[in-house]
């Protein structure tokens, strides 16, 4: 019996992308020895994304879809799409074509030699703009640096996991998530594929700058204690700082020449520095109080509003 790849594509509104993202995935397992799935999953997209994905659906039933009942992020999407895959190994992607689908006969093969995890380093995003590229590549210098765990510059949530690296990927409880990072963090035996993203054919890209550091920001607070550690450091620099800084004028005053500082301009002094401390650290610990607040409140990683193509071999939770 053939083993049976699933394909996971995160869409939000990608109607002119859809048809050719499908249709370069069949054209790659055409000419493999392959059973294969390929589950879009829509995130609350507001153009025709959907009409597009019941088209298809509708003349290849290995093309399925999941319908979110609004956008909940590419982050939870994915996972979506991870959580109800049925294939022997499970690769996610982007439906822009940034991530070109010729490089899963790579994939595969890695696989069949024994890789467990097989991840993408993009090396050029054509398109990409330069403030983009730095901010990146500051994201990945600090991260690696703050987090215990590494992650390449460059990659990309385009990667092969083997199901058993999925299946404890599903165990995962947490809300906020960056998906790559906590694959990363799993381990198994991985190897690296590089590549060159394409400029996208169709419409621009959906992740803002919000988002990503929105994404940057969680990715902090959830691999990385630092934060709040930093919280310690600077309180204790700052104390330091302060308090030398106060010795000096208050020696000067008393000993040298009395009207160098005024009583004002050292309570002055002073209460910026408090305030300082206190805001830096009620910044930091916020938080990590935000993330307790959305793991506690413990509401779905995402609604699932309609299925395309799940029989009922396959379960798949409403609610997640």
């Amino acid at each position: 019996m053939a083993k049976k790849i699933s394909v996971v594509i995160p869409a939000y509104n990608e109607e002119k992308n859809i048809p050719l993202v499908s249709q370069a995935i069949v054209d790659v397992f055409s000419s493999l020895p392959y059973a294969y799935e390929i589950i879009f999953v829509n995130d609350g997209s507001s153009d025709n994304s959907l009409l597009e994905l019941l088209r298809l659906g509708q003349s290849d039933h290995r093309i399925k879809c999941l319908d979110f009942s609004r956008n909940f992020g590419k982050e939870s999407a994915t996972s979506a799409g991870c959580h109800v895959a049925q294939g022997d190994a499970i690769i996610t992607m982007d439906a822009d074509l940034q991530h070109p689908p010729a490089l899963i006969l790579k994939f595969l093969q890695l696989w069949e030699q024994g890789a467990e995890v097989v991840y993408t380093v993009r090396k050029e995003n054509k398109g990409s703009s330069w403030i983009k590229k730095i901010f990146s590549k500051l994201f990945y210098f600090i991260f690696n640096r703050v987090s215990g765990m590494r992650t390449e510059s460059g990659s990309t949530d385009f990667r092969l996991m083997d199901k058993k690296v999925i299946e404890v990927f599903r165990k995962f409880p947490e809300r906020e998530r960056m998906f790559r990072g906590m694959i990363d963090w799993m381990g198994y035996k991985r190897e690296k594929v590089e590549f060159v993203a394409p400029e996208r054919i169709h419409g621009n890209a959906n992740y803002s700058y919000n988002k990503l550091f929105q994404l940057a920001l969680n990715s902090f607070t959830s691999f990385s204690l630092l934060p709040l550690r930093l919280a310690g450091y600077f309180g204790i620099f700052i104390t330091f700082v302060s308090g030398l800084l106060l010795a000096i004028m208050l020696i000067t005053d008393w000993f040298f020449n009395p009207t160098t500082f005024t009583p004002i301009a050292i309570l002055g002094v002073s209460n910026m520095f408090l305030i300082g401390i206190v805001l830096i650290s009620l910044g930091f610990i916020a938080l990590y109080i935000a993330r307790i607040h959305n793991e506690v409140i413990n509401r779905p990683l995402y609604i699932v509003r309609e299925k395309v193509n799940f029989d009922g071999e396959e379960k798949v939770d409403q609610l997640m």
